[in-house]
């Protein structure tokens, strides 16, 4: 797939060695026990992942500052620094130059404000954009085409796939479209849409179409390069990227972040931020960028992330992600798969009584999200045995507002929604199968 060639040599995935997959979990916190100290197994990191201690830790550190940042004292100086840090590092994670970074408090508000600004200001006759999309993309693009008078259209899912085909987008774009939205990965199947094709295609019908993208999902899995796919805006949420609640980030191009919005009169024309933001939240930023480059400065000797410079920090940063990745494909395959040797639990894929759905077998198209069902247990009652067993799993039901739509566009009713993260080890996912099996053979003469 465009856009990973740079892990591709491992299309199984690559495991951290032992010890840096010990080193990875002492620094997330509650991965073996909830917040009460009670064991269990949390497999629901799309809904919010795991936090970094060092977030974590400065969060409070720099949120119990009460001095303002726009003075002229020292104290007021050292937390301007923090945001310029913040600011720098939020560019670096997207690979972006100029532009505006704007600081929301959460990706999904920061999103509707982009969407209004594009379609209230640019010309045209329809808006783009897919069923696997988040309500807050989806609802918002929905929202301003029927305001502005605009059809809206919507690009289906591939079943087989579990995401949204290139051709499927790009049939519906045409020089009246005044803007594309686009998620960056399903968050119900873990699909990645192939963005740098779906930009370059779609500007090639239109070269001054305006694309924003939804990268809330995948931003902790895999890389993001803006410059092999220049957008216009895309939004990220920390707390589904070790870091914490309260807070969503987007980047704005030059021609997007000038357009008509809600700001302050006297502020720059490219200007987002609305009141005075929280320097905290670009100091977590920070802690987020300095682990992910930890880690890729940890890959070992020969491997796909092993080429950093050591006084690059995007590149010791794309190592890290590129070193997560292969290491969630790993569990990936794990899970579908099953572990090896005697005794060994079998993968969802070979577990009887229980469906895996929207399993394409390419593992380098999908992030770390696994779909499944059984037959004999609807998805909300599953995540209640799962509890029971201490696990945390997430139901995707055709009741939620959150789930409908897509959940439809795949023919089925509901989804138990298993995401694991880096900082799990095979041992997790063993653990993990062994509950599912349990309650597979539980359920199976229900």
């Amino acid at each position: 797939m465009a856009g990973h060639s740079n892990t591709t040599p491992y299309p199984q995935g690559r495991l951290f060695p032992d010890a840096l997959m010990r080193e990875v979990r002492e620094r997330f916190l509650q991965v073996e026990r909830d917040h009460h100290g009670h064991e269990r197994l949390y497999f629901d990191n799309a809904g919010g992942s795991f936090r970094l201690k060092a977030a974590v830790e400065r969060f409070a550190q720099i949120d119990a500052v009460p001095d303002n940042t726009e003075r002229i004292h020292a104290t007021a100086r050292e937390l301007q620094d923090i945001q310029a840090a913040g600011v720098a590092d939020v560019r670096l994670l997207l690979n972006a130059t100029g532009g505006s970074v704007y600081a929301a408090l959460t990706a999904s508000g920061a999103m509707f404000e982009m969407v209004r600004a594009v379609a209230q200001n640019v010309p045209g006759t329809n808006m783009v954009t897919t069923v696997l999309e988040h309500p807050s993309s989806y609802d918002a693009m929905e929202r301003y085409a029927r305001e502005m008078g605009r059809e809206l259209r919507v690009a289906p899912s591939n079943r087989a796939t579990g995401g949204v085909d290139v051709d499927a987008i790009v049939a519906l774009v045409d020089e009246g479209t005044s803007v594309l939205n686009v998620i960056h990965a399903s968050n119900i199947s873990g699909a990645k849409l192939d963005l740098e094709a779906i930009v370059r295609r779609a500007r090639a019908i239109r070269p001054d179409l305006y694309i924003l993208v939804d990268a809330v999902q995948h931003a902790p899995h895999g890389l993001i390069d803006l410059q092999k796919t220049p957008v216009d805006g895309i939004n990220i949420a920390p707390y589904k990227f070790f870091g914490c609640r309260g807070s969503g980030f987007a980047w704005l191009s030059d021609r997007a972040a000038a357009l008509p919005h809600h700001k302050l009169s006297a502020k720059p024309a490219d200007f987002w931020d609305l009141g005075s933001t929280a320097p905290w939240q670009f100091a977590v930023v920070t802690e987020i960028v300095d682990y992910v480059c930890w880690l890729g400065a940890q890959a070992p000797e020969g491997g796909p992330a092993g080429d950093a410079a050591p006084g690059d920090r995007r590149a010791r940063f794309e190592a890290g992600i590129a070193a997560i990745e292969l290491h969630e494909r790993a569990l990936l395959s794990r899970l579908l798969n099953g572990g090896d040797g005697v005794g060994a639990v079998p993968g969802l894929r070979a577990m009887p009584g229980v469906e895996v759905f929207l399993d394409h077998p390419d593992l380098t198209r999908r992030d770390l999200i696994v779909g499944i069902g059984f037959p004999h247990l609807d998805c909300t009652s599953a995540v209640r045995e799962y509890g029971a067993r201490g696990v945390t799993v997430y139901e995707r039901s055709a009741s939620s507002l959150y789930s409908r739509r897509m959940l439809e566009s795949f023919g089925l009713a509901g989804a138990v929604r298993v995401s694991p993260l880096h900082c799990h080890s095979t041992a997790d996912v063993d653990r993990f199968l062994a509950v599912t099996q349990d309650i597979a053979q539980a359920f199976a003469a229900a």
